[in-house]
């Protein structure tokens, strides 16, 4: 009966690692590619679009303006940012999928305070559009799937009996 149930727990626990190393996945493309666009755009003096992209609600009109050569290079650096949060992650959901703890823990690290920061200050300001605050669920869920994995890989472990 006890080797059942922890058959049951690795299975759900396999697919919770899967989900989130899929979520991960998208949740990554989605920022390496923005970051990668957010940099061209901004060392390329397209600021107000590298701005407009991160902010969409915002009409592009009011960000029509000429701004110091240091705006483009912070826009640049978050773009790097958000390049290398994607990066991560993308590179850690490999791992997640094999069922690596460490893994998941630098995906929810790396990627969790990156939305966390997105979160905070675009999307509760009122800046966002699609997808932007659904990379929020989608990381939301990644993190979830993640850690709830984790601790199902931690309970079964915990009720393999020692061999003799």
């Amino acid at each position: 009966m006890n080797k059942d149930r922890i058959k049951l727990q690795d299975s759900q626990g396999r697919w919770l690692f899967r989900t989130s190393a899929i979520l991960w996945v998208m949740w990554g493309i989605v920022h390496t590619l923005a970051g990668v666009m957010t940099v061209l755009q901004s060392s390329s003096g397209k600021v107000t679009e590298a701005v407009h992209a991160i902010t969409s609600k915002v009409e592009i009109e009011s960000l029509r303006m000429e701004y110091p050569e240091a705006v483009g290079a912070v826009v640049s650096q978050h773009g790097f940012n958000l390049l290398w949060f994607g990066l991560v992650t993308l590179l850690a959901s490999p791992m997640v999928w094999k069922r690596k703890r460490l893994a998941v823990y630098l995906a929810c690290l790396v990627g969790g305070l990156a939305d966390l920061g997105y979160f905070i200050f675009i999307d509760l300001g009122g800046y966002a559009t699609p997808p932007g605050p659904q990379m929020t669920w989608i990381c939301a869920g990644a993190i979830i799937t993640g850690l709830a994995a984790v601790r199902m890989q931690s309970r079964a472990s915990s009720q393999i009996p020692d061999s003799p």
